[in-house]
This record gives structure tokens, C-alpha cells and sequence, in this order.
């Protein structure tokens, strides 16, 4: 069996009250956590995700509101959970050094201080499969700021399901290519009008919707104008906590 669990559904600043981006993956032979926002501790916490059940975590790009949670999994890792088990880290080009700076920056520093547990990090290159723990993913380019290395994610998981997330990323024509034969699409949505040229749009990703290809597409990281919509728009909306099984 294979649950797919919304931890984190908003934009960058919290609209509708909800936490921001994070999502299990959870199969029998282990669960991924795609993405780490600041909000993803409580969000475990709230739903009943055990920390330690998670092997691997995959980073989209490097916004705060995607890894930003990633010093306090860790620290919580070392002196709450006692975990010994390894944790996979996986990410853009550089994910090392960007997670341990980060880790530095927020006073959480990793430099001299014990780890029991193996740490193991992973840089991800577009267009190329990587099996890590329980997924094999494969990211590919997205359309957002260049700096934050941005990609979406193709990750194949056990049973032969196939999960499509975009992470941050405007409309662009090649995407639907990624997401055909998809039993799940999960596709940011930040606004409902165009505007911003770095996030999809409802009116784009409706105007595409019949060439993506997918089984089920569900609509995330809702900024104001789509929080408002969640279950009222003619596609389907996620809220904090939702779980689906493929």
C-alpha cells in the first residue's frame, strides 16, 4: 500500500492558515518527505508521522519555505529521537553545503557535533534517475527563480506507482511530458489569476489540464486567491493533513 500524506499546503506565507509545502510519500518499505518547510515538525506532530519513519527526504529547490525545516528535523533526530537508522538527504547540486550552512545560519550547527546516525547526502541532476531508500526519483528543470536550483520530481515508488510533484514552477510547455501516466500529479497552484511568472496559475494549469496525462492532479501550495477556492474550483484543491491512497 501507498499513502501520499499532505503535511503542508500553502504558499511561502502561510495562507488560509495552513503549513507550507511538505508531503510524505509512506510505503511498506519506508516513507520519503518531499520537501521541509519550517511548519513540517508541527505538521508531523498534528498528523502522527513518526520522524523516524522517514529514510529520505527530497528538496525541490532551495526556498525557505521548502528546507528550511531541515536543521530542526535533524537536531530533533540527534536529541529527541535518538535515532540511529540512516537519513538520506537528497537535493540540487551542492545539498551538502547548502544544508549545512543553513544549519550554521539558524545556530543549529553540524561542525563538531555528533551524529549517530549515518547522514548521508545525495545532488540530484536533472533528467537523471537516482534510487535513494524507498523512491527512485528523477528531477527535472522547473521554471522559477535560478538560484534556487529549481526541479520537479518524478518518483517511481514500490507497486510501480508513479508520483509527479512540480515544486515551485510557472506554466511551461514541456511539462506535461513529466506527468503522463502519473497516478498522482501534484501541481502547485499559487494564484488563480496570471500574474506571477514563476508559479502556475489555475486559469493556466486548467487551460492545460487535458494534455497532462496524469490519473489524479491535485492542486497545492494555494496562495491567497486558491486558498479561498480550496473544494470550490473545478479541480481538485489539498488542505493540510489530506491523505490519499494509490
Amino acid at each position: 500500500m501507498t499513502e501520499v500524506i499532505f503535511v503542508g499546503t500553502s504558499d511561502a506565507f502561510g495562507a488560509g492558515g495552513r503549513r507550507q509545502s511538505a508531503y510524505v510519500l509512506r510505503t511498506e518499505e519506508g516513507s520519503t518527505l518531499v520537501d521541509c518547510s519550517g511548519t513540517t515538525l508541527t505538521g508531523l506532530n498534528v498528523l502522527g508521522i513518526e520522524r523516524d519513519e522517514i529514510s529520505t527526504i527530497l528538496i525541490s529547490h532551495y526556498h525557505g519555505d521548502h528546507f528550511m525545516g531541515i536543521p530542526q528535523f535533524l537536531l530533533a533526530a540527534i536529541y529527541e529521537d535518538k535515532r540511529r537508522a540512516p537519513l538520506n538527504i537528497a537535493g540540487p547540486s551542492g545539498v551538502e553545503e547548502r544544508v549545512r550552512s543553513l544549519c550554521t545560519l539558524v545556530g543549529y550547527g553540524l561542525e563538531g557535533r555528533e551524529i549517530p546516525f549515518p547522514l548521508i547526502f545525495h545532488d540530484l541532476t536533472a533528467d537523471e534517475e537516482m534510487e535513494i531508500g524507498p523512491v527512485c526519483v528523477t528531477p527535472f528543470n522547473a521554471l522559477h527563480q535560478e538560484s534556487t536550483q529549481p526541479h520537479g520530481l518524478i518518483m517511481r515508488l514500490a507497486g510501480g506507482h508513479q508520483v509527479v510533484y512540480t515544486g515551485d514552477t510557472g506554466w511551461f510547455e514541456g511539462l506535461s511530458q513529466y506527468t503522463q501516466d502519473a497516478d498522482l500529479f501534484i501541481c502547485e497552484c499559487t494564484s488563480y489569476d496570471r500574474g506571477l511568472d514563476f508559479h502556475i496559475n489555475f486559469r493556466d494549469i486548467y487551460e492545460h489540464r487535458e494534455k497532462l496525462g496524469a490519473r489524479r492532479v491535485i492542486l497545492t501550495h494555494l496562495g491567497p486567491s486558491m486558498s479561498s477556492r480550496r473544494g470550490s474550483c473545478p479541480m481538485e484543491t489539498a488542505d493540510d493533513g489530506l491523505k490519499i491512497t494509490l
